[in-house]
């Protein structure tokens, strides 16, 4: 109980500190507002100021503003100091259902923040591979590069015209297929310019009902289990991929689906590291997961490098990684959810470069789950967020995130799949949260607990529904990479959220307890839980003979009533962790640090698995679940 006592005494000794700006919210403590800027007090005359510099890059300026020239097109990434490589190609689509670009053989310079490609003088004749001389359109893909060779961004531009060239309406992300139903999906993609643009499936046709550069266009109306062709329209430009509805409710087909975490950047240079995202391995994955058929794809966080202040710089990281897996999620839905490298704070600075970081504010258009939203389809079925609570400490006011889009569920034939965010209002420092307030790196906090356990007695009484599968970033129990935290701290029960200056009633280890009180005991559904943040894959079995405690654990002690499975699998690019001892290691199987992906054979009532190496298609793993 040490960390605890220490933790409420340096609590009590600032019980008010001094007062807050109406726009830190309440349950932050110790944060001021002035001309502007945020400080951050943590002792008599000890300020630390948020940092206000701005991010090396942004994915607007990354977008290079291209523009037609006489002979091609003119690139300005709007920094003069900027310099590097970029790598072009055409993308002929039509010549693949994953369109890719083929790069040229030739780059262009980036001098002093500019560069140009002459369309005419490289891309004619026995390059024109795509028809652009006949056409009068084409399609470009574009690599920027800096001048150490670390790849940064990776766009797409349409021109038309034989010389001089316009930039047309350009598909800049996407199409992703999203939010599968028996009757539809929604499309989702982004423009370069605003347009009204159109989707025609089956003799139907649906459009936004504006002009927008952000276009989210629902199709229904469709037979169940059929695959539709889709044709996106826009301007003078139009794409077809396709996709396959999902089963009536417990129809009980036979079917896969694919289940990964834990993506950002990887060491060896190149696509491994293209400025957040590992699309190297993505890339593998998305690809082995198209030859599996799978129906969906759940990846749970740790998408992105993260840990940013600048919700443009948390931009361009999340489109590398949506870059990474687009020429395969056209026809698939990829359901993501929130970890810890998602975090995007207001990070205060030290005179002796020490740090503290919170998640940012104001929360509705700026905190990590805010951006994560604007970046992604998900489902809104989850809670509101934590105000409301009985720790709320102004229930007239937001003084916490949106749990919207980053906790939800969805269904598919007879399987259920709950998204949990385990890194919400999330505050690395752990160490001064009970000085500045904040979530604790893998605690479920008590609305959404509550939500769980509610969403769980639904799903329970569906009778479409067999098999549920509940996820979440962090694991119940680590094996390797994060025993020090997730849901087990080396055994100290005393680590938990503080708002307002005040600590949380139940510690990391009762609330693991609680939430396996949930899912074993009060539950027959629930198959398992998928979890990442240690990068590899271990199947840990839990059931009621395995040790889950610490030596000398005072607490109230949970009895398990059967046996469910933690498959964690952060092998999805990251650095690797290896395995270390804890009380559990005689209930874990399988554990290796090669890079994984997990399939889902669901035949009815009957569901197996399978784990393969995207990089050598080899399969190291296997199990009879039900």
């Amino acid at each position: 109980m040490r960390y605890l006592f220490i933790m409420l005494l340096i609590g009590s000794l600032f019980p008010t500190a001094f007062s807050q700006n109406s726009n830190v919210p309440k349950s932050h403590r110790n944060i001021i507002e002035k001309d502007g800027v945020h400080y951050l007090k943590l002792g008599e005359d000890r300020y630390f100021a948020e940092n206000e510099d701005p991010p090396e890059y942004t994915l607007e300026a990354l977008k290079g503003n291209p523009k037609g020239t006489k002979t091609g097109l003119r690139f300005d990434f709007d920094n003069k100091e900027f310099s590097g490589k970029l790598f072009y190609g055409f993308i002929p689509y039509g010549d693949s259902r994953h369109p890719h670009p083929v790069f040229f053989r030739q780059s262009s310079d980036i001098v002093e923040g500019g560069a140009e490609i002459d369309i005419i003088k490289y891309l004619s004749g026995r390059y024109d591979m795509i028809g652009w001389e006949k056409s009068g359109r084409g399609t470009l893909g574009y690599r920027v590069v800096s001048t150490s060779g670390r790849i940064i961004y990776d766009g797409v531009v349409t021109f038309s015209g034989t010389g001089p060239f316009d930039v047309d309406i350009t598909v800049i992300e996407g199409p992703f297929v999203n939010l599968l139903t028996p009757e539809g999906a929604t499309i989702s993609f982004e423009t370069n310019k605003k347009t009204k643009a159109t989707i025609e499936v089956d003799g139907k046709s649906f459009a936004d009902k504006k002009a927008t550069t952000h276009h989210e266009i629902l199709i229904s109306g469709l037979e169940p289990d059929k695959v539709y062709d889709y044709k996106l329209v826009y301007g003078e430009n139009s794409l077809t991929y396709g996709f396959k509805t999902a089963p009536k409710p417990g129809s009980r087909s036979s079917f896969t689906f694919a289940y990964a975490s834990d993506s950002r950047s990887g060491q060896g240079g190149g696509e491994r590291d293209i400025y957040g995202a590992n699309a190297y391995i993505m890339k593998k994955i998305m690809a082995l997961a198209t030859q599996q058929k799978v129906a969906f794809f759940q990846f749970s966080g740790d998408l992105i490098n993260g840990y940013l202040n600048s919700p443009e710089a948390m931009d361009l990281q999340y489109a590398n990684w949506k870059r990474a897996i687009q020429p395969f999620a056209h026809y698939f839905p990829v359901y993501v959810s929130m970890g810890n490298h998602e975090a995007l704070g207001r990070i205060f600075y030290g005179d002796k470069g020490e740090y503290v970081f919170v998640d940012r504010f104001p929360f509705e258009t700026e905190s990590a789950e805010a951006v994560f939203k604007r970046n992604f389809v998900n489902p809104q079925n989850g809670p509101a967020g934590e105000d409301g609570a009985d720790y709320d400490p102004d229930p007239k006011s937001i003084d916490f995130p949106s749990y919207d889009e980053n906790v939800f569920y969805y269904t598919y034939d007879n399987v259920a799949v709950i998204v949990m965010n385990s890194d919400y209002w999330y505050s690395p420092s752990a160490g001064n949260i009970p000085l500045t307030g904040g979530g604790l790196h893998g605690y479920i906090m008590d609305n959404q607990l509550a939500w769980l356990k509610q969403t769980v007695e639904k799903l329970e009484g569906d009778n479409n529904i067999d098999h549920i599968f509940v996820t979440q970033h962090t694991p119940m129990f680590p094996n390797g990479g994060h025993v020090g935290d997730d849901m087990w701290y080396n055994g100290k029960n005393d680590y938990r959220p503080f708002i307002a200056g005040k600590p949380l009633a139940n510690g990391i280890i009762q609330r693991r307890d609680q939430l396996l009180d949930i899912l074993v005991n009060q539950s027959q559904k629930v198959i398992a839980v998928f979890t990442g943040d240690e990068h590899n894959y271990a199947r840990t079995e839990i059931n009621g003979k395995m040790n889950i405690y610490p030596e000398g654990y005072l607490g109230k002690k949970i009895t398990l009533s059967r046996t469910i499975y933690q498959i964690n699998n952060g092998a999805a690019g990251a650095p690797y962790y290896a395995q270390e001892q804890t009380p559990w290691t005689s209930n874990v199987e399988g554990f290796t640090t090669q890079n994984a992906l997990v399939l889902f054979h669901v035949d009815g009532k009957k569901i197996s698995m399978r784990v393969l190496n995207p990089d050598t298609l080899e399969e190291f793993d296997s199990l009879e679940m039900r």
